[in-house]
């Protein structure tokens, strides 16, 4: 009769001998998380603690294991890390920009911290100093390390290699929460004056223009379109000719490290893909732009290099603030028109409808980041006062 198998998880009876050493070697079989029986062995000066040895190795070994993949909670972070980075391969709904963000992030922030530990060895003090330390340096530089780590051992936690996430437990990292900053009309003005004058060749000095940087800020200003987006639009995104002109939001331009950039056929999320109708002053932007278009196809960009390449947003926000230095008009980058827009229709209609125009899922996001706040309290408080606490009269 065949000796029964092994429940997964479980260990046979332990047999013991004596090495040359003197030492003694405990031995049992244990049936891992992959289904195969293996021999786990521990030696030690008695058989007492050989057993010990053994029973405390076998309490650690495997409880938490993937069904495809060798490690361990003694496996080293860099092998979590390599594992992590093929994981996020298989993920379709990964854009390839966000990969090449997870990979710099993984081997430039977190790696040289984390490269030579074991998983067992990184616990929630451990993580919770390291972010502390990154935060020390920048938000921003915390925020990325914190994203990976928390993804890599997430991972860990899904296939059953380790209990529980550290990084579940470390203190809240608060990010910087300066009141967004909104351009008023007549700023807005003056800015489409320092380009007009730059453009028409007026100023005394500066780089030459190529007649696109004044469209560029129409199109934001009509549309509250982050910069990659506005430079992603293509002759087939625009209606100018209905009576109700439009732009479709449909792509962005991404700058991957060690690649050309492109255009992305989705905008940053799933809901900033939107039709948005236009003000006159984008359309007729627009249709000077198609005007001077050569490329007559469908996917030609509105706004493209002499080579017909993409604009970069990077190369764009230099040129805008290049230009504006030359009217001595100064911090003001393209997210502020997306603020500046989001204000206005916010003032003049509602929160939801500047969330729906931003391409926002929850209008908080709009609120938080994009809406100058108003600190004029509504003057109604004080007819309310005066009548509640109205003073009495004295008698004559």
């Amino acid at each position: 009769m065949s000796r029964p198998r092994l429940p997964i998880g479980t260990f046979g009876e332990f047999t013991y001998r004596t090495l040359a050493s003197g030492h003694i070697l405990a031995r049992a079989r244990y049936r891992d998380w992959d289904g195969l029986t293996r021999q786990v062995q521990a030696s030690a000066a008695s058989r007492k603690s050989a057993e010990l040895v053994l029973k405390e190795k076998l309490s650690l070994r495997a409880v938490y294991q993937p069904g495809n993949s060798d490690l361990t909670a003694d496996s080293t972070f860099k092998e979590l890390a390599d594992y992590w980075l093929a994981d996020i391969e298989l993920n379709p709904d990964l854009a390839e920009s966000t990969r090449n963000l997870y990979r710099w992030n993984m081997a430039h922030l977190v790696l040289p911290h984390f490269a030579n530990l074991t998983l067992r060895e990184i616990g929630v003090a451990r993580c919770d100093l390291f972010i502390k330390q990154q935060r020390q340096i920048s938000y921003n530089r915390a925020k990325q390390s914190r994203n990976v780590l928390r993804q890599a051992f997430g991972l860990a936690v899904r296939h059953e290699i380790l209990p529980r996430n550290p990084m579940e437990s470390i203190a809240r990292l608060t990010s910087p929460r300066p009141d967004p900053t909104a351009l008023t009309p007549a700023e807005v003005n003056a800015v489409r004056e320092a380009i007009r004058l730059w453009e028409t060749g007026l100023s005394p000095s500066g780089p030459k223009p190529d007649g696109q940087l004044g469209a560029i800020v129409e199109v934001m200003l009509g549309t509250s379109a982050r910069i990659g987006e506005a430079l992603a639009i293509r002759r087939s995104d625009v209606d100018v000719t209905s009576p109700r002109p439009s732009i479709r939001i449909s792509g962005t331009i991404v700058c991957p490290r060690g690649a050309k950039p492109h255009r992305q056929d989705h905008p940053k999320t799933h809901k900033s893909r939107r039709t948005i109708a236009i003000p006159s002053f984008t359309a007729e932007a627009i249709r000077r732009r198609l005007a001077a278009l050569a490329d007559r196809s469908p996917d030609a960009l509105l706004f493209a290099s002499r080579n017909q390449t993409p604009l970069t947003p990077n190369n764009v926000s230099t040129k805008l603030r290049r230009v504006l230095a030359l009217a001595e008009i100064d911090g003001i980058s393209p997210h502020m028109f997306r603020r500046t827009v989001a204000t206005a229709v916010n003032d003049h209609a509602d929160i939801n409808l500047a969330a729906e125009l931003l391409g926002h899922a929850d209008p908080r996001i709009t609120i938080q980041h994009y809406i100058r706040r108003n600190e004029m309290v509504n003057p109604v408080t004080a007819d309310i006062l005066d009548e509640v606490f109205a003073k009495e009269t004295p008698p004559q």
